[in-house]
């Protein structure tokens, strides 16, 4: 096995939970290299990108198509802020305002990467929190997430 595949993974665990890797890394996953410094930065599960690798911090920002992966993990609840108002907007690709978040994954800060989900459980958008769990459930103004990309503009 590949030992950059192996390590990906022990990362997605880390920032993700635990099951987090074997899920958005399958065996048929291909890494893509960066040419100028030779580490991993494209992921794909088969022929679809399902996250990007930082190596500055060590942190995957996912796509789509990676975020409906990691939704399917038992339990995924720590990084999932739900909306039930405003949903066109934010599947376009909008951000989220905290006035609008019905839930947050209780351990959410700044700058985590979050899956923006519908109240039955589907992927919306994905994008990085601006603010806390609790400022996301408790404020009335403000950016809660920067969304990324919205899943009916993420071709």
């Amino acid at each position: 096995m590949n030992k950059d595949l192996e390590r990906l993974r022990g990362i997605a665990d880390y920032q993700f939970g635990y099951g987090a890797g074997l899920l958005l890394f399958p065996d048929d996953t291909r890494i893509e290299y960066s040419k100028n410094t030779s580490r991993p930065r494209h992921i794909y599960a088969g022929d679809v990108m399902v996250a990007n690798y930082r190596p500055t911090d060590a942190v995957f920002t996912i796509t789509i198509a990676g975020a409906v992966r990691l939704n399917k993990l038992e339990g995924f609840t720590g990084y999932v802020v739900v909306v039930d108002e405003v949903l066109e907007f934010i599947e376009n690709g909008k951000n989220l305002f905290a006035k609008h978040v019905v839930e947050a994954g209780p351990g959410i800060r700044p700058d985590d990467e979050v899956i923006v989900r519908d109240s039955k459980g589907d992927v919306v958008a994905v994008g990085k929190a601006v603010l806390t769990s609790d400022e996301m459930l408790r404020f009335k103004n403000g950016q809660a997430v920067n969304v990324r990309r919205g899943r009916n503009r993420h071709k």
